[in-house]
């Protein structure tokens, strides 16, 4: 198998995503001042993000993971874990890499809401209108992009590139 780099572009340094992140993180900070905030990690692309969002968020955080996997092309979706902690009357963040088709993070937000939490927002990365299936937006967005494959910073092409420190797109 050809080296996955050889068809991949530059498309967002390490140093930007830093940049992002720490935006986001004082905005969320402006927003929950003083509050605790308990971030849903959606595994596995999120948990880059969701960990430096965490180290640079200065609040009182939790942190829980849950695993949704899509069982058929715009069919339902298949709860692999779930999450355990209690969220009734607690400040929830969705913490997503990047929005794409939007019905997995539809079915977790919906979810999550049952939970009677006091809040419940959704921060991501990366946000992909273009693709769009269903009507959901984030609270908190770091950038808005094209429609285009990307890979790194947790994004995979077949599982391959998530540990790839910045972002790329594929040239094809």
């Amino acid at each position: 198998m050809a080296n996955l780099k050889d068809d991949l572009l530059l498309f967002i340094t390490q140093e930007e995503i830093q940049k992002m992140v720490h935006n986001l993180a004082k905005l969320i900070e402006y927003d929950y001042d003083g509050k605790e905030v308990v971030f849903i990690c959606p595994l596995r692309g999120s948990i880059h993000f969701c960990a430096d969002l965490m180290r640079v968020l200065q609040l009182p955080q939790h942190v829980d993971f849950v695993h949704l996997q899509a069982v058929s092309k715009g069919g339902s979706i298949k709860i692999i874990k779930d999450i355990s902690l209690n969220l009734a009357n607690r400040h929830v963040l969705i913490v997503e890499e990047i929005i794409d088709t939007g019905r997995t993070l539809k079915f977790l937000r919906d979810r999550l809401l049952s939970a009677n939490p006091a809040s419940l927002k959704i921060v991501t990365l990366l946000d992909k209108p273009a693709r769009r299936e269903l009507p959901i937006r984030a609270d908190y967005i770091g950038r808005t992009i094209d429609d285009r494959y990307v890979v790194g910073y947790g994004m995979d092409s077949e599982e391959l590139g998530r540990n790839f420190p910045d972002i790329y797109f594929l040239k094809n």
